[in-house]
This record gives structure tokens, C-alpha cells and sequence, in this order.
């Protein structure tokens, strides 16, 4: 696959409007690149989601892995809403640094019904991973 269904513009256009919860109390989850069978996405370390000792949540960084998979099945295929996360998988591996994080997406299999991708989770500024994650998704028939 050379290109992606949708540009990061029109990724984002539909994310905001078929999806507008995800940016609850304000816009965190910023689409920065979408690509052949990837994606990437940062989230801005809001008061909201850090938990004790000043660090990303684990629900956060989560919800983080779940929309960088959403995005980039979107990008690939092109505006199917009602692809549905089947399954989750994450691995917290260290204490993210106080900031902003940000999801490298790769999917792994993109098919008919069925996307399975990989999420790693840095801090900002480090290659460090602090959350590796997996996940599968349903696709609609079209």
C-alpha cells in the first residue's frame, strides 16, 4: 500500500466529528501523522490524566494506544465509524517522564474484516518505551 483512503486532515475532520468524545474537556489527542498502514499520536499531558507522583495514567496512555490503532485503520481504509475495538493488549513497562506522550501505530494486518496493529508509547523526547500495546479491531462489511 503506497498511500492511505484518507489524508491526516480528513482523519482528523472525521475523528472530530464522528467522535467528538474523544476530546471531552478539551483537545488532547493530537493526530500528528497518519501513513501506509501507521499512524502517529501524541497526547498532551493534561492535569486530567496524570495520577500520583505526576505521571501519566495507565487508563491514559490505554485510551492512547486505542485511538493512534482507530486513526490509522481509518486513514487505511477510509471513513468506516463502526470499526469496534475486539481486543486490547498493553504492557506498561516503565514510569513515563512528566509530558506529553506520543504513539507510533503500526498495523500489522490491515484485511477485510479484521486489523490487528502494534502501539508503542514513548515520553516526548525519549526513545525510551514506557507502554507497548496490541490490538484487534473489527471491520463492518462495507
Amino acid at each position: 500500500m503506497s498511500s492511505t483512503a484518507l489524508t491526516l486532515a480528513e482523519t482528523q475532520d472525521f475523528l472530530d466529528r464522528e467522535f467528538p468524545q474523544m476530546q471531552a474537556g478539551g483537545r488532547a489527542y493530537h493526530l500528528e501523522a497518519v501513513g501506509p498502514l501507521s499512524a502517529r499520536m501524541r497526547l498532551e499531558a493534561q492535569e486530567r490524566f496524570l495520577r500520583p507522583g505526576a505521571t501519566v495514567s495507565g487508563p491514559a496512555m490505554m485510551a492512547l494506544a486505542d485511538y493512534a490503532l482507530y486513526a490509522a485503520i481509518l486513514a487505511n481504509i477510509g471513513p468506516v465509524a463502526l470499526a469496534v475495538t475486539t481486543s486490547l493488549n498493553v504492557n506498561f513497562l516503565r514510569k513515563p517522564a512528566t509530558g506529553d506522550l506520543l504513539a507510533e501505530c503500526r498495523l500489522l494486518k490491515l484485511g477485510r474484516r479484521l486489523a490487528v496493529g502494534e502501539v508503542l508509547i514513548t515520553a516526548a523526547g525519549s526513545d525510551d518505551l514506557v507502554c507497548h500495546a496490541t490490538g484487534t479491531y473489527s471491520i463492518p462489511p462495507r
